[in-house]
């Protein structure tokens, strides 16, 4: 049985996906892998002998390993890395096994494991929001012109188009794709530092080793060790709790707009899905709540990874073994988050005429006759006086033209209907430039 609830059989759907999972369940693997690609660099230069080297990529199979024995030697030397060298060691023939972690420290390890980490798992997030984007591209174009009430401080006020509201989700979307395209040629790096970052035990050899050991694993060579330089991490955090807040502002968005009282969204639910099992009539937005609840844990973990760049000379595990918890933490809440949001964008329910109906029942045309009266009494004459006349008549065309302010003909103009034009260029806009803008 899981220790923590979001790992349970009945739970783990909402905090991770098979991919995410994919990538964190092999991590034991992946660390073999790293060793192999290490002996394998080391024997590219002659460090260690080729046989050597290929025993050690063969013999290295997390199926293979002893994990009873990796665990209880972990635990007697108190080491983090030294029970799985030993393990690794009763596998291979006696030649083999001094060779094994030859001059690599736990850092280098968990450290290049990181970049395979946030490379993979940032591209499966990309992945998740390109398939949103492209749906919230399409989205927008279809109600280019579906009037809504724009809302500020929870309260309707003048008109937007659902299109407007929507480029706004996407062009932020968007943004992300190509931040996290940018941060990814900086994260998605090796660490091959020795024990205090000058490659010490390999010299001369040290930087064309870990050019070479990091171009086996596909990973970039970070140049310089990083071992106390923790900013990739926490601006590869920082880079999935935006994402995670921004996945979470249209859920909460959705939440709101799929109130009875509202009704203009709701979320696409299958035959099967119970909404309360003593209320049977509710329809939960159970998607777009959960969006926020991920997006708090995601905050959370990068605070904790942020922290993580303050630390003392060439190490400092107080910062990087607190990595160990927060950066899958983040990469999970985030990675859900793009999966939940990409379906819940593709299967998003509008009510078109609830949004018209919403708007109209308002006052919605007073920023349109404040801005007509302006041009004729100034702009703060023309609003002293709207006020004034809205405090004593909710209906503003009769308080007006009992004024004799306006001409009513003009009066019936300005409040025919609401036409939102400049909304509808910037939709177009953003269509326009989206898809190219986030191939590049």
């Amino acid at each position: 049985m899981a220790a923590r609830l979001t790992e349970s059989a009945e739970y783990a759907h909402l905090w991770t996906t098979p991919e995410l999972t994919a990538v964190f369940d092999r991590r034991l693997q992946t660390w073999l892998d790293i060793l192999s690609a290490l002996a394998a660099a080391q024997a590219d230069l002659g460090l260690i002998p080729e046989e050597a080297a290929g025993q050690i990529a063969e013999h290295a199979r997390a199926e293979r390993l002893d994990l009873e024995f990796v665990a209880a030697e972990t635990r007697r030397t108190s080491h983090s890395t030294l029970g799985l060298i030993r393990g690794l060691q009763r596998l291979l023939p006696e030649p083999a096994r001094e060779y094994v972690y030859y001059g690599a420290t736990v850092q280098d390890l968990t450290d290049t494991w990181f970049g395979l980490v946030m490379r993979d798992t940032g591209r499966l997030v990309v992945a998740d929001l390109v398939r949103m984007h492209g749906a919230l591209l399409r989205l927008a174009a279809r109600h280019r012109d579906t009037v809504m009430a724009g809302r500020t401080h929870g309260q309707p006020g003048a008109p937007i188009t659902f299109g407007f509201k929507v480029a706004t989700w996407a062009d932020e979307v968007g943004r992300h794709i190509v931040r996290l395209g940018e941060g990814g040629e900086r994260w998605s790096v090796g660490q091959l530092a020795g024990a205090v970052g000058v490659l010490g035990f390999f010299e001369p050899h040290g930087q064309e080793l870990r050019r070479l050991f990091c171009a086996r694993l596909g990973l970039h060579d970070p140049l310089l060790s990083w071992t106390s330089a923790r900013d990739r991490v926490a601006e590869f955090g920082a880079a999935m709790s935006m994402v995670a807040a921004t996945l979470a502002r249209i859920g909460n968005e959705v939440y709101e707009l799929q109130r009875p009282e509202i009704a203009e969204l709701s979320e696409r639910t299958a035959r099967a899905t119970v909404g309360s099992i003593t209320m049977p009539h509710k329809r939960n937005p159970e998607i777009s709540e959960h969006l926020d609840t991920l997006a708090r844990l995601a905050r959370a973990a990068a605070g904790v990874l942020v922290e993580g760049m303050v630390s003392g000379h060439e190490r400092d595990g107080r910062a990087w073994k607190a990595e160990w918890a927060a950066l899958p933490d983040v990469a999970l809440a985030a990675g859900t988050a793009a999966a939940l949001a990409a379906d819940l964008v593709d299967g998003l329910v509008v009510d078109a005429g609830r949004m018209a109906d919403n708007l109209l029942s308002t006052g919605w045309a007073s920023e349109r006759v404040l801005a007509e009266l302006s041009r004729h009494l100034g702009k703060h004459r023309a609003q002293h006086l709207l006020q004034e006349a809205l405090r004593e008549d909710a209906d503003l065309v009769t308080a007006l033209a009992s004024r004799g302010v306006a001409d009513p003909a003009d009066l019936a103009r300005w409040t025919a209907r609401p036409e939102p034009a400049t909304a509808a260029a910037m939709v177009d806009a953003v269509v326009a430039r989206g898809t190219p803008e986030v191939r590049r």
